[in-house]
């Protein structure tokens, strides 16, 4: 019997799945001490992520359900 496999609940929170398959997170470095960077980099920050195609493959297999 296979056993059922279960959603990385951890993961799940940090990364979404894009409809082409991608995998999207949120970049770090925005939450404290923001006086000392540059407002492009903050803006930068802003903006989501995306893993490579090797990262994206460790997520994949901790997001079955994805």
């Amino acid at each position: 019997m296979k056993t059922k496999s279960k959603t990385h609940r951890s993961s799940a929170k940090r990364f979404s799945i894009t409809a082409k398959g991608k995998v999207k997170y949120k970049k770090q470095g925005l939450r404290h001490i923001l006086t000392k960077k540059a407002s492009k980099r903050k803006r930068k920050l802003r903006r989501s992520g995306l893993l490579s195609p090797t990262e994206r493959k460790r997520i994949r297999r901790l997001l079955p359900k994805g």
